[in-house]
């Protein structure tokens, strides 16, 4: 049993050969892989690294410092999901990943990370010295969170699920701000872990952000509405003169489409309030012109 699983601690080098590198600390000998070292040390050099013991149960120490440690959080990726016991994620070890127990993720299935995802952990040690890896709380996020400010309205952000709960989607962004996806701004619940793409739809006053994951107006009109926006667009006053009410033959000449089309294209823009019509005339609403 290795006592100081996943801790950092100072061996000292009692022997060599071609591959390895034995150092001892606390009565262990621990193996190093000798390509961590530009020149050999000499048996008594002390040598600093991370203690753990690989799938195989061998005692090992390296000097890549894995980000991830006891009491020290850091995301981790999700290499293997075992049903029975959890999943397994990658500190940077070569030849040793973590578990996550299955006690720690949804009680549905369809909501566990992926392989590929990835989850915010630290390590612990059970009573047989095992490491595991421990999700963060709550209060982990809030302390590396960042305060939003108003500017970040209507902004893209990249994000990733870290709660989940029934009120909704808790995640933290790549430029780590605390942000919410309410049920009704999403088609399907993301898994834990999950990587998203979202866009800022609200700033509260704690800092955090209200996102969706469902498009922008103008991003879910169909080609015909795309066509017909990108016209108005290209006007000079931003206006065309054309409605729902215009000749079926102008309309054909002048988009290429049926009279029918484009009234659902108008209809798709007018509900994305994208465009309104006056006097006879579409005029794209104002902001959608600057």
């Amino acid at each position: 049993m290795l006592t100081f699983n996943g801790e950092i601690v100072t061996a000292t080098v009692t022997d060599q050969n071609e591959t390895e590198v034995f150092a001892q600390a606390h009565g262990v000998t621990l193996a190093l892989d000798a390509s961590e070292f530009d020149r050999v040390p000499a048996n008594g050099h002390p040598v600093t690294g991370f203690a753990y013991e690989n799938q195989a149960g061998k005692a090992r120490l390296t000097t890549k410092i894995p980000t991830v440690g006891h009491d020290h959080y850091a995301w981790a990726e999700v290499v293997e999901v075992r049903r029975d016991l959890g999943v397994f994620v990658s500190i940077g070890l070569p030849d040793k990943d973590i578990v996550v127990s299955l006690d720690q993720l949804p009680s549905l299935n369809r909501l566990w990370p992926a392989r590929g995802d990835r989850l915010m952990v630290a390590l612990t040690r059970d009573k047989k010295a095992r490491l595991w890896g421990t999700l963060a709380d709550e209060s982990i996020f809030t302390a590396v969170a960042n305060r939003a400010k108003p500017a970040q309205m209507n902004e893209d952000v990249d994000c990733t699920v870290y709660r989940l709960k029934i009120a909704g989607t808790r995640v933290l962004t790549d430029d780590f701000f605390l942000g919410f996806i309410h049920p009704s701004e999403r088609d399907a619940e993301p898994r834990l872990g999950q990587h998203l793409h979202a866009r800022v739809i609200g700033v509260r006053p704690d800092g955090g952000l209200n996102l969706s994951l469902r498009p922008r107006a103008y991003e879910a009109i169909d080609d015909d509405a795309a066509m017909v926006l990108a016209v108005l667009q290209h006007s000079a006053t931003g206006t065309i003169p054309f409605t729902d009410k215009s000749d079926p033959d102008a309309i054909r000449t002048q988009f290429g489409i049926s009279k029918s089309a484009f009234k659902r294209a108008l209809g798709h823009l007018l509900k994305a309030r994208l465009v309104e019509e006056v006097a006879g005339q579409t005029r794209l609403l104002k902001a959608t012109h600057e």
